[in-house]
């Protein structure tokens, strides 16, 4: 069964840890303590501008040997998909029979990348009719991949475009985007309303997303 506990003074842990992207392909290299002779990995990708930290699941920790390290001059693993992702590397420490795996509190066994960032190409359609109070706003936003309607907004602001989305009012949206086109409901707004799309979180889900206005 495998366990894990806190490194203590002493103990053989990972430092050192780079890593090195190539066309999709991910190279990882760090420092053998004298003694260690294997440790285990952990990969997470995440698509939500975050990378979590907690406890890793057993099911998606892979043994890798100092002997396989040195026969292919590092771990080497392909990227796929956009996000934050994050390697760990602990050190297998075999105590009473089982297998130990070492948490540094201090994460120099563990590091994190960003694998690129999705498009969001949007569009704004206004159709208004002669003499009415009254415009019709259709917003159309074509993403690469799924984008959870927490990462957008749209503002308006009257007589002009906002600049961000503190410049005028915000509103939430309520479906989540897909993947390919998206064609929103229309809405209502004054004929010298104006409206335009942003994050709700910029440093979040900027590192994520290119949001592109056409």
């Amino acid at each position: 069964m495998m366990q894990f506990r806190q490194a203590e003074p002493g103990d053989l842990i990972i430092q050192g840890l780079s890593y090195q992207v190539d066309e999709g392909n991910c190279t990882l290299r760090w420092h053998w303590p004298p003694g260690l002779q294997a440790v285990y990995i952990h990969r997470e990708l995440n698509n939500e501008g975050f990378v979590s930290s907690g406890s890793p699941d057993p099911k998606r920790l892979r043994l890798y040997t100092r002997d396989e390290f040195k026969a292919n001059n590092g771990y080497k693993d392909r990227v796929d998909g956009i996000g934050q992702m994050a390697y760990t590397v602990y050190a297998l420490s075999p105590e009473d029979g089982e297998q130990t795996l070492l948490i540094q509190s201090d994460q120099s066994n563990r590091i994190h990348f960003s694998t690129g960032k999705a498009k969001l190409v949007y569009s704004i359609r206004e159709k208004s009719r002669w003499l009415q109070p009254y415009k019709s706003i259709e917003i159309q936003v074509i993403a690469e991949v799924p984008v959870p309607k927490e990462a957008l907004c749209y503002v308006k602001k009257q007589g002009a475009n906002p600049a961000n989305k503190e410049d005028g009012i915000m509103y939430p949206f309520v479906t989540d985007f897909v993947a390919g086109r998206n064609a929103l409901p229309a809405i209502e707004v004054a004929k010298n309303d104006y409206v335009r799309l942003f994050f709700t979180d910029g440093k979040r889900y900027g590192s994520l997303y290119e949001l592109v206005y056409k």
